[in-house]
């Protein structure tokens, strides 16, 4: 076999391969061997027919189609492992010479997982932000506790910014309802900015049982495009204030919180809260930081083909979030304030980046000789296992030798991801 590489880009390549009479010989024996078992020949049962008989029998186009086929088949991977190259997917092949018994030509072309020049990964120059816990965070916690704690108690008088009211309100724009716009019985917390501008203010000062208008303006960058910089006019009916009394942050709420002698106590265990899920996620914006910064000094291409699988997953997870809210994909993205095309245009971006970051991990794995051991897989499969006992699903799924090995894959980059954190402290 015999085989010449012409790149067509960084990430495609079409191989030309020519086999002799020796190649074609083996894969002539086996195309006889194939098509021996499916010829009817008196005197012997279907599947049991001497080859050299059923030669005779075979019709001479249906032998040599066959021959050429499996020596496709047998001999297409070999020549892009020979010259090196990884097929991202099976390649397509095109038979451009045929002389049986004596000659076959063939081109493949492919993706492929394409050269990586890795930049300096050791100095990458990005600094892991530091931990730092203030009183104001503290504080902020107490406050959710303390509201969360408060009572609520039923008041005839006018409402007040630090209420809770019950309203029903329908929102109309040009005269008519719109999508969204409309509630019975909702609670809102006034001052908590769930609303648009104005409509939580606009309540302000009116008692139970009021009913009023409010004419309010949708922000220019509001999620929603037919609502952005809209005039709306809000009707809304006032059913319920109610005043909420939060309890003062002292050794007694403490105490309600959970198994604190005192509020110092409380507040020490907060500080150690804030401060370990401060730096998982410090280190997961470091990681994050880490892996552009090595994709910005290194050169990778980035095979459309893998592009578009990351695209794909972009838009089943988005349509799957669409579909448990009742909605299509085009609404969904429509409330983010996006088009077709302007989602297409980001998620492609955003695939791009994903798919540079993953081949330039793959490099530095291999360049370091970052491995994950099958004993290590087998422990994070019994962890799984006993995460997921109650889901048969799941548990069928991590019997998969194809999750097996995706198993694999997020350690290895997870076990190099670290490393990258270890080089660059």
């Amino acid at each position: 076999m015999k085989t010449k590489v012409k790149k067509l880009s960084d990430s495609r390549v079409e191989i030309t391969v020519t086999l002799d009479s020796k190649d074609l010989t083996s894969a002539a024996e086996k195309a006889l061997d194939k098509l021996a078992k499916e010829v009817r020949v008196e005197g012997f049962r279907k599947g049991k027919v001497p080859t050299e008989v059923a030669k005779k029998f075979i019709p001479e186009n249906d032998l040599n189609a066959e021959t050429a086929d499996i020596a496709v088949r047998t001999t297409i991977i070999t020549a892009f492992m020979e010259n090196s190259k990884q097929p991202l997917a099976l390649p397509g092949a095109n038979i451009t010479k045929y002389v049986p018994g004596e000659v076959l030509e063939y081109t493949a072309t492919a993706d492929i997982i394409p050269e990586v020049k890795l930049g300096d990964y050791k100095k990458l120059g990005v600094k892991m932000k530091e931990v730092k816990i203030t009183e104001k965070d503290i504080q902020g916690v107490l406050d959710n506790l303390a509201q969360s704690f408060a009572e609520k108690k039923v008041t005839k008088r006018a409402a007040k910014l630090t209420d809770e009211v019950i309203i029903d309100f329908v929102g109309k724009k040009d005269g008519k309802a719109f999508e969204g716009g409309s509630a019975k019985d909702y609670r809102l917390g006034l001052g908590s900015g769930t609303f648009i501008p104005g409509f939580e203010d606009g309540i302000v000062g009116h008692e139970p049982g009021d009913k009023f208008e409010l004419e309010l303006t949708f922000p220019k960058d509001y999620g929603v495009k037919d609502l952005a910089g809209a005039k709306t006019t809000f009707e809304v009916l006032l059913k319920q204030v109610n005043e909420v009394v939060k309890p003062e942050i002292n050794d007694e709420l403490a105490k309600k919180v959970g198994p604190f002698e005192d509020l110092k106590a409380l507040k020490e265990d907060i500080k150690k809260n804030l401060s370990a899920q401060t730096e998982r996620q410090n280190t997961e914006n470091f990681k994050n930081d880490l892996v552009e910064a090595l994709v910005k000094k290194s050169t990778v291409p980035a095979p459309e083909i893998l592009i578009d699988d990351q695209m794909r997953m972009m838009r089943d997870d988005v349509t799957r979030n669409a579909t448990s809210n009742g909605v299509t994909f085009e609404e969904y993205i429509a409330r983010a304030g996006e088009t077709a095309e302007s989602w297409e245009k980001k998620a492609r971006e955003i695939a791009t980046q994903r798919v540079k970051g993953s081949l330039v991990l793959q490099n530095l794995a291999n360049a370091e000789k970052i491995s994950v051991s099958d004993d290590e897989v087998a422990e994070k499969i019994a962890e799984l296992k006993e995460v997921y006992k109650r889901s048969p699903e799941a548990l069928k799924s991590i019997k998969d030798p194809n999750v097996k090995m995706d198993i694999k894959n997020r350690m290895t980059i997870e076990k190099t991801l670290d490393y990258l954190v270890s080089v660059n402290k």
